[in-house]
């Protein structure tokens, strides 16, 4: 064995010690002829750094220019030189790279280089390098022409002379490069035609000769390049029809030949692009109608046809366009009107057809897009104009002065953009036609104009949210609008008090009128005997700062809608209001009302769906005049005194009743029976019923809320509730509630708070299986986005969310929550809890839970809050959880566990300070001081890569 090795080593030694000897000098593995090329290609050549600031654009990012060939060497490898690779094998040079390389000088006619930032002429050697596939000369100062010898390069795919100062013709040899792929030849100086040779390229798939001098017409061949993807001739000065054949590219997705000469009919077949995405052809000589062929390419996203001589109707194909989000048509000579079909773009953003000849338009609908910029100063170029639509979008800038001059305009909508400035109208032709003008929800400033007096035959204004800069108003201008039916005069912003009776004397005919968020004089001048002779049916006067009912309210038979709540009224609510024989809304919340007045039978009124009392001073019972209201739809008593029961009359509600918010009083006794059975929403909580949740819940079909929190209720698990198909969010939250939680199938339940009970017992592994409410959202018919949208009314309800108690004025429909926390809960947390994937909250505090925390967790991706401290949990905390990139709030503190294997795989955020989390780590019992020291150079690392919000984690 010995000998063995000492051959071994002798052996080593030898093959070291004589390499030097025997080895024979390094070859390089470019070809000699190659290298001497290029060198003498870099010899023609200068160097000039150009201006400091300057940057070439290149594979989608801003780069500085360096001179790569600083580096070639005549004794070196030019396989490895800066811009050059070769063939593994061959040693051939295969791409060439100079791009941005500071180069000057010009190019040989008898050249084969192109690009570069040069300024001289390119040398014939360069067509030594016969095996090239990619050529990139772009972005330097190269003068002169491509040589014809171009045409040797057969291997080449991608030629890129772009950002030069290249002149002259394109050679015809161009055409013998069959294997191009990408030609860019854009921003130079050539000019002449595009030779018809180019039609031999039949795998190009990118041409770009935009910014150049190139004249002429396309040539029909350009229709056999079928691979075809992007081709761009913009700013040149092609001329001539665009040829039919342009509809033989399958696969183009983009054209550009905008900024030309082009004149004639757009060829039908550009119809036959069934893969554009975008098409520019504006700044040209176009005429003609607009073809209906367009509507064929259904993938388009922007189309710009402006400055052209298009004539005729935008065609109605337009509408097919289902993706298009910018179209632009201005300054053509269209006519007629915008199609209606416009309102199925339901992306479209960006719309321009101004400076059009479309004054025959007279319906114009820009409504609920997203639509930016100013409005066109020309509006009034649309003289046959007469409704105006552009309310809900993001218009900026000032009001045209211009548009209140169209003589035949009887609308104009513009409320809720971020319009601004003074409000100007211009010469208002007489009589003014004008009936609807909407301009609230912006931020129009200044003084209210007193030429708007002259808009006699307004029926329908809306000025709210104008900022009067604290001026006054000269509520005299209103008073020559006859014809006024409807006003909105909220929030102005002014140090004005309103009379009341004044404004409402304006009009005979007015009959809504919003005079909320601003001061209002309510004083009971007028005579019951001598009533106002105008019906009002809506009036709005919340936060108004009234002290007293309106008594002039008591004269209007016609009312419908009543709003004074947010004010100061004290006293009890008169009883002639009942009376009013089509009131169907009331609101009187957030005052300081005792009491409702007995209202005589006589006479009174059943047509109230919406009454709203909460937030006063009422006490003694739910008057009994209530249960009289039979079309009652929404009842809301809350945060007030009342006592006693819930009156058993209620029951003649029941057939319409939707809502019942009693919340916050001091109701006693229990929920009655078979009363509510047409509930969407009941809400009792925070009172003092006793007894057992009523078992005919379990008939209430529409039931999607129910709330009993904080009462003394002393039942069991309501696990019949899961029959209550509709049910969205359940409510027990402290009260007596005890035993077991049985098994149930909440297949809609998204929100479930039973702590502070006395439940007990143990929650079988697979508990969580057919709660689908909370592991899918599944579909949203409706669209809308909170709980109880579709009335006045909105779901409220209080959750314990990261640590603290929240307020939720709306529930959110994609909202989910689970809290058993507070209650006598033991045995392991089910696996199961895994399956909910669309939890955002999750409280299991506060209870006997034992064994470790199921792993599952991981699979919570919507949480973001994880509550399981106060229990008796042990173990390690599952690394999974370090995955939840939405959980911003934990508490795993009061338990028996251990953090290592968690704290490895947690990123912590950049705002989350190392003495912060060292504090709370170290207050965790399992934590030892030599991995506390681990754990935070752990985090050190971390604290660059975490994209979490983590705002709280107690580990104690």
């Amino acid at each position: 064995m010995s000998n063995i090795h000492i051959s071994l080593s002798f052996l080593l030694l030898f093959v070291f010690y004589f390499h030097d000897v025997f080895a024979s000098p390094t070859r390089h593995l470019c070809r000699p002829e190659q290298r001497d090329a290029l060198l003498e290609f870099k010899n023609e050549f200068e160097i000039r750094k150009p201006y400091p600031d300057f940057q070439c654009y290149i594979k989608g990012r801003w780069v500085n220019p360096y001179p790569k060939t600083e580096s070639w060497a005549n004794n070196t490898d030019c396989c490895y030189w800066d811009g050059i690779k070769c063939d593994a094998k061959s040693g051939e040079v295969i791409e060439v790279d100079l791009s941005c390389s500071c180069l000057y000088g010009k190019f040989r006619s008898n050249s084969n280089l192109l690009n570069n930032d040069l300024h001289g002429q390119i040398p014939f050697s360069i067509g030594n390098l016969s095996l090239l596939t990619s050529l990139n000369l772009s972005f330097n100062r190269f003068l002169g022409q491509i040589p014809s010898s171009i045409g040797n390069l057969s291997q080449l795919t991608s030629l890129k002379l772009s950002s030069n100062q290249f002149s002259g013709q394109i050679p015809s040899s161009i055409g013998n490069l069959s294997l191009l792929t990408s030609l860019d030849l854009s921003f130079n100086q050539f000019s002449g035609q595009i030779p018809s040779s180019i039609g031999n390229l039949s795998l190009l798939t990118s041409l770009d000769l935009s910014l150049n001098q190139f004249s002429g017409q396309i040539p029909s061949s350009i229709g056999n390049l079928s691979q075809l993807t992007s081709l761009n001739l913009y700013s040149n000065q092609f001329s001539g029809q665009i040829p039919s054949s342009i509809g033989n590219l399958p696969l183009l997705t983009s054209l550009d030949l905008s900024s030309n000469q082009f004149s004639g009919q757009i060829p039908s077949s550009i119809g036959n692009l069934s893969q554009l995405t975008s098409l520019y052809l504006s700044s040209n000589q176009f005429s003609g109608q607009i073809p209906s062929s367009i509507g064929n390419l259904s993938f388009l996203t922007s189309l710009d046809l402006s400055s052209n001589q298009f004539s005729g109707q935008i065609p109605s194909s337009i509408k097919k366009l289902s993706h298009l989000k910018t179209l632009f048509l201005r300054r053509n000579r269209l006519t007629g009107e915008i199609p209606d079909s416009f309102a199925s773009l339901k992306i479209l953003t960006n719309l321009d057809v101004s400076y059009n000849k479309l004054s025959e338009l007279s319906y114009l609908s820009l409504t609920s897009n997203q639509l930016t910029g100013t409005l066109p100063s020309n509006i009034s170029s649309l003289s046959n104009l007469v409704n105006f639509y552009a309310s809900d979008n993001d218009f900026v800038g000032t009001i045209p002065s211009s548009l209140f001059t169209i003589p035949s305009l009887t609308k104009i909508y513009l409320s809720n953009n971020q319009l601004n400035g003074t409000l100007e109208f211009g010469n208002i032709p007489s009589p003014a036609k004008l009936e609807e003008l909407m301009l609230g929800g912006n931020n129009l400033r200044g003084p209210i104009p007193r030429s708007i007096s002259k808009l006699v035959n307004l029926y329908y204004l809306d000025l709210s949210n104008w900022n009067t800069q604290l001026g006054p108003i000269d509520l005299s201008i209103f008073s020559h609008l006859k014809s006024l039916r409807i006003l909105d005069l909220s929030h102005l912003n002014t140090t004005t008090t309103i009379d009341l009776n004044a404004i409402l004397s304006c009009s005979q005919l007015l009959e809504t009128l919003d005079l909320s968020g601003n001061h209002v004089s309510a004083e009971n001048k007028s005579s019951v005997s001598d009533p106002p002779s105008q019906m009002i049916r809506e009036l709005n006067l919340s936060g108004c700062g009234i002290t007293e009912f309106p008594e002039i309210i008591r004269t209007q038979q016609s009312m419908r809608s009543l709003d004074i709540a947010n004010n100061k009224i004290k006293g009890q609510v008169p009883g002639w209001l009942w009376t009013l024989p089509n009131l169907t809304y009331v609101n009187l919340s957030n005052n300081t009302f005792v009491s409702f007045e007995r209202p005589t039978k006589h006479g009174l009124s059943s047509a109230v769906e919406y009454l709203s009392g909460s937030r006063n001073n009422f006490t003694g019972k739910i008057p009994s005049f209530i249960c009289a209201l039979g079309s009652l739809s929404v009842l809301d008593l809350s945060e007030n005194n009342f006592n006693g029961s819930i009156p058993l009359c209620m029951e003649n509600l029941k057939s319409n009743l939707s809502v019942l918010n009693l919340r916050q009083n001091h109701l006693i006794g229990g929920l009655p029976e078979n009363v509510f059975e047409s509930l969407r929403s009941l809400d009792v909580g925070h009172n003092q019923l006793l007894g057992k949740l009523p078992r005919s819940l379990i008939h209430f079909s529409a039931l999607e809320v129910l709330n009993v929190e904080s009462n003394r209720i002393n039942d069991t698990f309501p696990f019949w509730l899961s029959s209550v198909q509709n049910l969205q969010v359940l409510v027990l939250r402290s009260n007596a509630f005890h035993g077991p939680i049985h098994r149930a199938s909440f297949l809609q339940l998204k929100i479930i708070d039973i702590s502070h009970n006395h439940f007990n017992g143990v929650l079988p592994l697979d508990y969580f299986v057919n709660w689908s409410g909370m592991s899918s959202l599944g579909t949203n018919e409706d669209q809308s986005i909170y709980m109880g949208e579709d009335s006045y009314y909105h779901d409220s309800m209080v959750l314990m969310n990261k640590g603290v108690e929240m307020e939720l004025v709306r529930i959110l429909k994609i909202l989910t929550a689970l809290d058993f926390s507070g209650n006598r809960l033991e045995g392991e947390i089910p696996s199961s809890i895994g399956l909910l994937k669309e939890l955002h909250v999750l409280n299991l505090s506060n209870n006997a839970f034992t064994g470790h925390i199921p792993s599952s967790m991981g699979n919570l991706t919507a949480l973001e809050s994880l509550d399981v401290s106060q229990n008796k949990l042990s173990g390690v905390i599952p690394q999974e959880l370090g995955n939840l990139s939405y959980l911003a709030y934990m508490n795993f503190s009061h338990n028996q566990l251990e953090a290592l294997s968690f704290e490895r795989s947690l990123a912590l955020p950049s705002n989350t300070t190392l003495d912060f989390l060292a504090l709370l780590l170290t207050k965790f019992a399992k934590i030892s001081t030599s991995h506390h020291r681990k754990s935070i150079k752990h985090q050190r690392r971390q604290r660059k890569k975490t994209k979490k919000c983590l705002v709280g984690l107690q580990l104690q």
